[in-house]
């Protein structure tokens, strides 16, 4: 196989819309003074890789985005993934295809260590993955059971080192002994790759599991996986609960 070409012009986009079902406008929920929006950016703004872009689909988190300092894309609200939203973004940022890579950064993780970002395109530019994502280890033997703890199955035979990925599941996958690994959404793909993926239907065991991360391995696509410590991923809102959680170890 060609060995993959350098990656020399990253660039972060966050998706955001306020439609969500268990947390209704949830990108512009206030944490320490800020929208939680604005969060998620300054992480992505102090990994220092490259331009950072918010792909909205709401003027609101535009205006959020834009009063901190930062950029935002509007996109369709109807678009029914991130990562169709930040395709369509860098569509229109990037015609002429300066960047050769983008790491798509989930909008709810406030806390997220910026070292983080880093790792996952380190991942992309270390190997000939066309996408590169990120797990942590479960401790929790309950969070191994939990259908909201998505898990990826890889062979890490050093864990400072990445794996191929070899299944998403929300069951606790592999079985048997050994450490199972809860996986982080963020991904980091090639241009070439993520124009592919966004033109896939959607596959078989994508709409069983509804893990949009199986379409790209049904068609034979690799992903490779890098292991953070919990720490580094803080808490991905997705409920109040969540919410109060992240108010509360920010500072409010």
């Amino acid at each position: 196989m060609p060995a993959e070409p350098p990656i020399r012009h990253p660039i972060v986009v966050i998706p955001a819309r306020l439609a969500a079902t268990r947390l209704p406008d949830k990108p512009l929920a206030e944490i320490a003074g800020a929208p939680m929006i604005v969060h998620v950016w300054r992480r992505a703004v102090a990994a220092g890789i490259g331009p950072v872009v918010v792909a909205c689909g709401d003027q609101a988190i535009a205006d959020a985005i834009e009063r901190a300092g930062g950029r935002a894309v509007l996109t369709d609200p109807a678009l029914p993934t991130g990562s169709d939203r930040i395709h369509a973004a860098l569509s229109r940022l990037d015609p002429g295809r300066l960047h050769d890579a983008v790491v798509n950064v989930q909008g709810d993780m406030p806390m997220l260590d910026p070292m983080a970002i880093r790792v996952a395109l380190a991942t992309l530019a270390e190997t000939d993955a066309d996408i590169a994502t990120l797990a942590a280890a479960i401790a929790d033997p309950a969070a191994l059971h939990e259908t909201s703890v998505n898990k990826v199955a890889a062979g890490f035979a050093d864990p400072a080192r990445p794996a191929r990925a070899l299944y998403f599941s929300k069951a606790p996958v592999p079985w048997g002994e050994g450490p199972h690994y809860e996986h982080v959404g963020l991904y980091a793909y090639r241009r070439a790759a993520l124009d592919r993926f966004v033109t896939l239907p959607r596959g078989i065991l994508e709409q069983r599991e509804r893990l949009e991360q199986l379409r790209a391995l049904e068609a034979g696509m690799s992903i490779w996986v890098s292991l953070i410590d919990p720490a580094q991923l803080g808490i991905q809102v997705d409920t109040p609960a969540d919410l109060a959680r992240a108010r509360v170890l920010m500072g409010h």
